[in-house]
């Protein structure tokens, strides 16, 4: 090139178009990782020792890091029988969409766990929702469901219920609503928690990332169906067993959280057994009836399904026959079944139009007679005002 010819200049790259250079590298890196280092081609961000598969720490990591940065590239792809639905659109517009809709969760929910808002931005939503375009109830229409325009993955990262089952009116759950109930439950990394009707398993897959590779989620889930469905989409965390069983009448093995994902109209004795020293029990208890002045939008889905409103009741073990108790928030909830009873039905529907259980307390499991204390009286326990 002549001396006094200039050189032209390279228009610089935008933060942008870099990171997703970097993405691009750290995808390759680890693609050359998968066949030299051990690893299982089909699960390439874990390791096989002694016939067990295990997640390696720094492999998630890096994975992690590629789908934070706009522009990333896949990894590695999905093995061809792996049931996931077909991605529409492109992988960083996906990445972009669970990112905003955690931190969006984190604002409506009002959500202050850190833990709680990056377990949401990390779980695929569509791997336990089905194949789009789907159907969706949103908060401000809980009146009936309507349809997705297409099957672009972005659209299951919105705070709205999505079909399961829309003949039976099986959803996964308000995404808001589980996000403030996570944060309140304070799972910590290590411990064990007991997932009752966990349908699909998308909320015991973001129990699983707050336990963390040392702790352990039992899924339980009374409908076959859904227990297939939940096996599959629950794969890629070891530290979940999914266990078909009815939740109601099989005992469990102490632990530390119990997390019930339909409505029971009293809290059954077994479930409270199963609480370690500081435990924490989450229960919605819901009625079948329409209470006056009471019924949310939210409720309406449950009705319809034969279920009912009602509200979240956290209970925790404070000594060993000594239960702290507190109602959350008002939900609408199917029932569970097993643990429903007529009787029990009535007297809560009673005690829920009085104040939504907001002067309770404590749970009783000492005999005495009911009084002014009792805001809710059962056999073996009572919801109580001290």
């Amino acid at each position: 090139m002549p001396k006094n010819q200039k050189r032209p200049q390279k228009t610089p790259k935008s933060p942008r178009a870099a990171a997703g250079q970097r993405a691009v590298n750290i995808s390759r890196l680890v693609q050359q990782a998968v066949p030299t280092q051990g690893l299982d081609p089909a699960r390439p961000f874990g390791r096989v020792e002694g016939g067990r598969y295990s997640l390696d720490e720094d492999l998630t990591a890096a994975l992690k890091f590629a789908r934070s940065l706009p522009g990333r590239a896949q990894s590695a792809q999905a093995p061809a029988s792996d049931p996931l639905p077909n991605e529409a659109g492109s992988s960083h517009s996906t990445a972009e969409a669970s990112a905003w809709y955690a931190e969006e969760l984190r604002f409506t929910a009002r959500v202050s766990s850190a833990a709680v808002i990056e377990a949401f931005a990390t779980v695929p939503r569509e791997r336990f929702v089905g194949p789009g375009p789907w159907r969706i109830r949103s908060p401000m229409n809980m009146d009936e469901y309507w349809s997705t325009k297409n099957a672009d993955l972005r659209h299951v990262y919105h705070d709205v219920l999505i079909a399961l089952d829309e003949v039976r009116g099986i959803n996964n759950g308000q995404p808001s609503l589980w996000a403030r109930l996570f944060d309140h439950l304070d799972i910590k990394a290590g411990e064990e928690v007991l997932h009752l009707g966990c349908g699909t398993g998308y909320y015991s897959a973001i129990a699983a990332e707050l336990v963390g590779r040392a702790g352990q989620v039992r899924a339980v889930e009374i409908d076959a169906m859904l227990v297939n469905k939940a096996r599959v989409a629950l794969a890629p965390w070891p530290q979940v067993e999914v266990i078909h069983a009815d939740g109601a009448h099989t005992p469990f093995d102490a632990v530390d959280v119990i997390v019930a994902s339909a409505g029971v109209t009293h809290p059954p004795l077994s479930w409270l057994d199963a609480l370690k020293p500081s435990g924490r029990l989450l229960l919605p208890m819901t009625t079948a009836g329409i209470l006056a002045d009471g019924e949310l939008s939210t409720a309406r889905i449950a009705l319809s399904a034969g279920g009912g409103p009602g509200a979240m009741l956290m209970v925790v073990r404070q000594a060993a026959n000594e239960f702290g108790a507190r109602f959350l928030c008002r939900t609408g909830f199917v029932h569970f079944q097993g643990a429903r009873d007529h009787a029990a039905d009535h007297r809560l529907a009673a005690a829920l139009v009085t104040d939504w259980g907001g002067s309770v307390r404590s749970l009783r499991r000492d005999h005495h007679l009911k009084d002014e204390t009792c805001w809710l009286h059962g056999d073996g326990w009572c919801l109580s005002r001290q």
